[in-house]
């Protein structure tokens, strides 16, 4: 709980701190800027987005207040896509993901897996990424802080799933729960809920699921736009070699934090299929300079570059076109693909 404290005092000085002097070189979750080439990106787009956070935080607020249950429901569901506020998302990831119903299940589970045996080779391969994990945030750029929780949520969800173990990717989504819900508990729930309920198979030995998202990714752009997946055929380039760290991390690592958030609200609700849909318009927002390429490293780097474009810094409109361009993903015919990329790679 102390840590909690501190952490929370560190992050509302960091907060105040951006508001006195319109600039600062560490951002309110705990992310140093001062090599960031977008920071003066970043200001100007939250310079406009904090008006609408306002009026989703009201919003969120009245319904909250009100006393409606938070269910899956239309309503909901179209809360989560346009953002949930910060003050909020710890309590609707924990109801709407299953965590918050598995804690109160198991309320003993996190401290018996905290006090019990450890297998010494998880341990210090979990040890081995910790320095690796967010190394750019003021929470886990030195030993204190927040590696501490961060290796215990991490070790706790090896040895609660150990036909799964641990695979690197978790750390990232580990630590950026942890500064999200500042708590180790819900961390570590919400990690369970995710590889075993909302991306099942995800992080299995071989991770079969993730290489089969991925050529799923390609199906969709078959799907969307018939030319530039034949142009990305021809100039060779796999699926694997464009979305593998994205679908491993969830984004965390890849993308601005804000943008990472809302992906985030998203998939607490609905599942594996908004990682689809973000990846997909990752790769057709930039549709015309993948077609530019001629050739296989002109292509490769082009899709490096695809994350750093600066229309993924809005997380606003990046969600919007997520689903208003992308139009309907109906589940069965997704299901279809996957079964039929499983079938191929199998």
């Amino acid at each position: 709980m102390g840590e909690s404290n501190d952490q929370d005092n560190t992050l509302r000085r960091v907060e105040q701190s951006n508001v006195l002097s319109g600039y600062s070189l560490v951002d309110g979750y705990g992310f140093d800027r001062s090599k960031d080439p977008q920071a003066a990106a970043y200001d100007e787009f939250m310079a406009d987005y904090l008006s609408i956070l306002a009026r989703r935080a009201s919003r969120w607020s009245h319904m909250l207040s009100s006393g409606a249950v938070i269910a899956k429901s239309r309503k909901v569901k179209r809360f989560c896509r346009k953002g949930i506020p910060n003050e909020h998302r710890k309590g609707v990831w924990m109801l709407l993901s299953g965590a918050e119903e598995k804690r109160k299940m198991h309320p003993q589970t996190y401290k018996s897996l905290m006090e019990g045996q450890k297998d010494a080779m998880i341990v210090e391969t979990i040890a081995l990424d910790l320095h690796r994990t967010f190394p750019e945030n003021i929470f886990f750029s030195t030993k204190d802080g927040l590696r501490n929780s961060l290796r215990n949520v991490l070790v706790a969800v090896a040895h609660h799933n150990p036909e799964k173990g641990y695979c690197q990717g978790l750390n990232f989504i580990a630590g950026l729960l942890l500064l999200i819900v500042k708590d180790e508990e819900s961390a570590f729930w919400l990690m369970d809920c995710l590889i075993n309920d909302l991306l099942p198979d995800f992080y299995s030995p071989g991770m079969e699921a993730i290489k089969t998202e991925q050529e799923v990714l390609g199906e969709i752009i078959r799907w969307k736009d018939p030319v530039l997946y034949q142009h990305v055929q021809e100039v060779g380039i796999q699926w694997c070699l464009v979305g593998t760290k994205w679908f491993m991390c969830l984004f965390a690592d890849v993308l601005p934090i804000e943008t990472v958030l809302r992906i985030w609200d998203c998939l607490f609700y609905e599942g594996s299929k908004v990682l689809l849909r973000v990846s997909a318009i990752l790769i057709l927002q930039n549709r015309e300079r993948l077609l530019s390429c001629k050739n296989f490293p002109d292509m490769v780097a082009e899709i490096q570059q695809i994350i750093r474009n600066p229309q993924s810094l809005n997380c606003h409109k990046l969600m919007k076109r997520c689903f208003k361009k992308l139009g309907s993903f109906p589940s069965a015919r997704i299901a279809k693909m996957r079964q039929d990329c499983l079938t191929r790679l199998g």
